[in-house]
């Protein structure tokens, strides 16, 4: 767009409209309405033998009684004190010690959890418990009372992603404590995945967590195989690899109203080709190693990820992924919401 050229009445005129809280549209279109997506966002990765120390010294000074939650927050690195790793999301690695416990709240948030490493604690969900391994991905539905405990022997470590970004802009965030550090658990553990997770449902019954998957447990184990046999069977996508979404059961859409969830194989010797999305995506790298190539308006990036790294890929940022050995890569994105609003974008490149 072309910027209005100088006129000698215009500077008094802004200066008279201020006090009265006008501004020329004229003098800020071409930045309100670009060309392409501008985002302030940069591709960054977070190493996880960086982070891990960190996570560790958290441990030692501040109990997860004390914190709430003990989350060191992936910010991104051109949005320093915002608490956001995308204009839109949410990301933080969370670490429970054996014996702790996270206590009660609830909020309006959605949130997930991705294991990252340890074993054998637990998150609870309104009333009922699931225990969480490396690769679990984990559903905390808005305004669900949820808590953490540990009852196992070693550190654990999960990615935290959540809508806070988001929720903040729509003025529409809201929390609540429990009364008890650990809420009642009142249904058996798996109950969910019983009447939901096998391509059947209660005869009568709606979903308890409104438009959000029912299934608020997704075990690894599962996923892992439907990924190899896809690979060992199906056709190899040019720019993913072998890569699904996690769906609600109940519906067959998203497993979360704000926030989509992949999980991805890159066989060995993969070498995808470029795409970019309008929807900013933050990955967690489950197994294995590769290399994510990054350009946008900010210039070039080579991010070289192994297990239990995590990076980030803002807005209409093109991304060519390769892996010499394979890998498993989960992600998330603010894709439910642009397909809601009809702006989702998405350009698939030639090498």
């Amino acid at each position: 767009m072309n910027h209005p050229s100088h006129h000698p009445d215009r500077a008094q005129l802004y200066a008279d409209m201020s006090p009265h809280h006008l501004t020329p549209l004229w003098e800020v279109l071409h930045a309100l309405v670009p060309p392409q997506p501008q985002t302030p966002c940069v591709a960054a990765l977070w190493t996880y033998a960086d982070v891990r120390p960190f996570l560790m010294r958290a441990g030692a000074a501040i109990t997860a009684q004390e914190a709430i939650r003990r989350v060191l927050i992936l910010e991104n690195p051109a949005l320093r004190g915002h608490s956001a790793v995308t204009q839109s999301l949410y990301a933080g690695l969370q670490l429970i010690l054996p014996g702790e416990v996270a206590p009660s709240h609830r909020h309006t948030q959605s949130a997930l959890r991705f294991i990252v490493e340890g074993s054998g604690a637990y998150t609870a969900v309104d009333g009922e418990r699931t225990t969480m391994q490396p690769g679990d991905f984990i559903i905390t539905p808005s305004m669900t009372w949820h808590d953490h405990g540990h009852e196992a022997q070693d550190p654990m470590v999960w990615l935290d992603g959540l809508d806070i970004p988001m929720l903040r802009f729509f003025d529409a965030g809201f929390a609540e404590n429990g009364s008890a550090a650990m809420q009642q658990i009142k249904t058996p553990e798996g109950t969910s995945l019983a009447r939901f997770g096998h391509n059947m449902a209660p005869v009568r019954s709606s979903s308890p967590y409104g438009k959000t998957s029912p299934i608020f447990s997704y075990p690894y184990a599962r996923t892992r195989d439907a990924l190899h046999q896809l690979e060992r069977d199906a056709p190899i996508d040019a720019w993913d690899g072998v890569k699904l979404r996690y769906t609600n059961p109940l519906t067959g859409g998203w497993a979360m109203p704000t926030l989509g969830t992949f999980m991805q194989r890159l066989p060995a010797g993969f070498k995808g080709q470029p795409y970019r999305q309008t929807d900013g995506a933050v990955f967690s790298v489950v197994e294995g190693s590769g290399i994510a190539y990054i350009e946008s308006h900010h210039g070039k990036a080579q991010l070289k990820f192994g297990p239990r790294d995590h990076f980030v890929v803002p807005s209409w940022h093109t991304l060519r992924l390769s892996s010499s050995a394979g890998c498993v890569l989960f992600s998330y994105s603010d894709r439910p919401v642009h397909e809601a609003l009809g702006i989702h974008r998405e350009e698939r490149l030639p090498a």
